[in-house]
């Protein structure tokens, strides 16, 4: 097991917690992403291959490609992740995009900026109104993250840009079917970023499940919204790779593992991260967070390590949660650490250094740094650029910079 290869469709990583900045123009998607064989470079026993994989064949241990090939394997990792859930509506994908990638964060941006170009140009107040709105669906993270970025982008960095609008009045609208943003935090940390997003004129709709989504907006019940853009943060499933296994998945797409994360049945496969359904000890799932992903990716490598070396392997997985974190807007963050919990300032201190510490490479860190910097003290967004996610990866990055 000296030979190690890792497989990928893509060939960079992606700090996923800061696409949504790339998706409001707040960075360039160059200082969150780092090409998978610089950060390889110095593992010498790690061959990295651009390719896709499409099944895998358990009796025969072997990866299946795209191109018709295969990869024999002693010992597979699975750790895909996961893609956006529609329940049930996949058409909706087409008017509401998601946030799961570079392409995904430049199409939402492209939309996003296009809105306030067209109202700039339209003279029909009804058409100005449905440009200078934007729907979030989903009061978790993601979605309470992005309300407040596109708030801030439209109250200060495009403020003085426009002759003919004021971008300052976009009406930004977060969608939550439950009863309360961030779900997953404590009740003092969700009621302080509901009013945070308040205060940032975000209009919060609790309770308020979607219908309906079509080009020209949303349906929640007996009320339309004209929108310019919609954007899915609700709910995740597991991705393809979950169905390639041929094991009993749970509703949300998911494999159940063994307490080692080895499929059930076939200990040479392992799943870890986002794909895999670990129970926590009250008997909920773990949360599909990139902390979780983390350990258990650390943890796999030491079973296999045990394993190639001949000695007892670590007992089973078990999570240590660092925290959570959520950024609201300038200033303004929430941070449950269970024994301490934090909001304003003093989290979103505690979030931006973590986001910080959490990137891979020195680069990336001091771009972000000087990024974030340099927007605080001058409330412009560098990364206001509009791209077509439909040209390739190659002129994208090339019209790409850190600040025009």
């Amino acid at each position: 097991m000296r030979n190690r290869l890792l497989v990928d469709r893509r060939n960079h990583h992606l700090f996923q917690p800061l696409l949504y900045q790339v998706a409001t123009a707040a960075l360039s998607s160059t200082e969150i992403a780092q090409p998978t064989r610089s950060i390889m470079r110095g593992a010498r026993n790690v061959t990295v291959r651009l390719d896709k994989a499409v099944g895998v064949d358990l009796p025969g241990r072997r990866l299946l490609l795209a191109d018709g090939g295969a990869l024999h394997y002693d010992i597979l990792v699975i750790a895909t992740g996961v893609d956006y859930n529609y329940f049930g509506h996949a058409d909706w994908a087409r008017h509401a995009p998601s946030l799961k990638s570079v392409a995904d964060a430049i199409e939402i941006r492209r939309r996003l900026l296009l809105a306030f170009e067209e109202a700039e140009k339209t003279d029909d107040p009804a058409r100005r109104r449905q440009l200078l709105t934007f729907v979030l669906v989903g009061g978790g993270p993601t979605g309470v993250e992005m309300a407040g970025s596109i708030a801030e982008l439209a109250r200060f960095a495009l403020r003085r840009d426009f002759r003919h609008i004021d971008p300052a009045s976009a009406h930004v609208i977060l969608l939550e079917a439950g009863p309360k943003l961030l779900s997953g935090f404590a009740d003092r940390l969700s009621a302080y970023a509901l009013r945070a997003l308040r205060r940032m004129n975000v209009d919060v709709r609790l309770s308020t499940p979607v219908d309906a989504i079509d080009a020209d907006g949303v349906s929640t019940g007996d009320h339309r919204i004209e929108a310019a853009l919609v954007i899915w943060c609700a709910g995740v499933r597991g991705s393809s790779p979950a169905s390639w296994l041929g094991v009993p998945m749970t509703t949300h797409g998911t494999v159940p593992v063994a307490p080692d994360l080895s499929v059930i049945g076939h200990p040479e496969v392992f799943v870890a991260g986002d794909l895999a359904h670990v129970l926590k000890q009250n008997g909920r799932p773990l949360p599909q967070i990139a902390t979780v992903a983390k350990q258990q990716g650390a943890y796999v490598a030491r079973v296999i390590a045990a394993r190639a070396a001949g000695t007892t392997p670590p007992g089973p997985f078990a999570f240590r949660n660092p925290g959570s974190l959520a950024i609201i807007g300038r200033s303004s963050a929430v941070a449950d650490f269970g024994w301490l919990r934090l909001t304003g300032f003093v989290a979103w201190l505690v979030w931006a250094l973590a986001h910080i510490f959490f990137l891979i490479g020195f680069r990336n860190r001091s771009e972000v740094f000087l990024e974030w910097a340099w927007e605080w003290f001058t409330y412009k967004r560098g990364a206001r650029l509009i791209v077509d996610a439909s040209r390739s990866t190659d002129e994208r990055s090339a019209d790409e910079s850190p600040r025009q």
